[in-house]
């Protein structure tokens, strides 16, 4: 039996996951797995995840440490991985995925209708600050670091109001009973990928990328294939926030992918929303093609939009 290093971040919610992975590997393929803790760049500082260049910087030490040896698998939240290829590494399987929607974390177990006006609501997601300003409650919405651990602690000493979270992470860490409400993607799109889990390893270790492969879920991969089909594109032309849910669904012809994307400007007063459906073989097709929609409908220039705002 053969024994894989399996590479995670340090944090309570980053180990959970890769046992969930460790499982499915000594389960599913007979391999014991060591698990390997790695400290990555957004691990280490406490500067907002914007000014840090956003994606890539839970990611990169993991994927040196696959480069070098050091272990043999990563384990990632798939939302943290950018959408461009790494060299030398194949993103191998997505496991089933966890329910992708946000969740709030409320003082008095209030929801965020019931929040009075003002109250400071806490998040370090562009995309999550921008909806919610855009749902016009008249909240604080404030800059937000650390794990969940910390930020939920940060709601019971009175810091915050409220923090939003996803609900995925509570879930596997077994806080899901704190969530004071659940977010209707009408309300917040979760950011493309939420909830699913990225295994990656060497591309020049084809044995074992043929074995992990096994743990793909067809329904999983084809969902956040769309959805990163639509971040990949939109990144091109537009730097706004962005969120994307893929959800199967019954067509005429049988199941394919019903995808729904929205691009905010930063202050959420202007959005491009749209969605699109199409065969899920097609899954990489279906995004790209609603993401290039949306660039014609305006959405590489939300980000001008707060400025002209301001200069009328």
């Amino acid at each position: 039996m053969t024994s894989l290093r399996l590479g995670t971040r340090a944090s309570l919610l980053a180990t959970t996951q890769a046992a969930i992975v460790a499982d499915l590997i000594r389960v599913g393929l007979g391999h014991e797995v060591e698990l390997v803790e790695v400290t990555t760049d957004g691990d280490t500082t406490a500067a907002p995840l914007a000014s840090l260049g956003g994606t890539g910087v839970f990611v990169s030490a993991l994927r040196d440490a696959l480069l070098r040896g050091d272990i043999d698998v990563a384990v990632h939240s798939l939302k943290d991985l950018p959408t461009a290829p790494h060299a030398g590494i194949t993103l191998v399987a997505c496991p089933d995925r966890e329910d992708p929607r946000d969740a709030v974390v409320a003082r008095d177990g209030l929801t965020l209708g019931e929040l009075p006006a003002g109250s400071r609501v806490g998040t370090g997601s562009p995309r999550r600050s921008a909806q919610l300003q855009a749902l016009g409650l008249g909240l604080e919405i404030a800059d937000i670091r650390g794990n969940v651990d910390s930020r939920i602690g940060k709601v019971h000493s009175g810091e915050y109001d409220a923090v939003v979270l996803a609900r995925a992470g509570l879930n596997r860490i077994g806080r899901l009973d704190e969530a004071t409400e659940v977010l209707d993607p009408l309300q917040m799109l979760p950011a493309p990928g939420q909830g699913a889990l990225a295994i990656e390893c060497r591309t020049g270790d084809t044995a074992l990328v043929v074995e992990l492969e096994q743990l793909d879920d067809p329904h999983t991969r084809a969902a956040v294939d769309a959805e990163r089909a639509v971040l990949a594109t939109l990144e091109g032309g537009c730097s706004a926030p962005i969120g994307a849910l893929a959800d199967i669904v019954e067509g005429e012809d049988g199941e394919e992918l019903w995808v729904r994307a929205v691009a905010l400007s930063p202050d959420g007063g202007l959005s491009v929303r749209m969605s699109a459906s199409g065969a899920l073989a097609d899954a990489l097709g279906v995004g790209t093609r609603l993401a290039n929609e949306m660039l014609a409908d305006g959405a590489g220039r939300l980000t001008e939009a707060p400025a002209k705002r301001q200069n009328a």
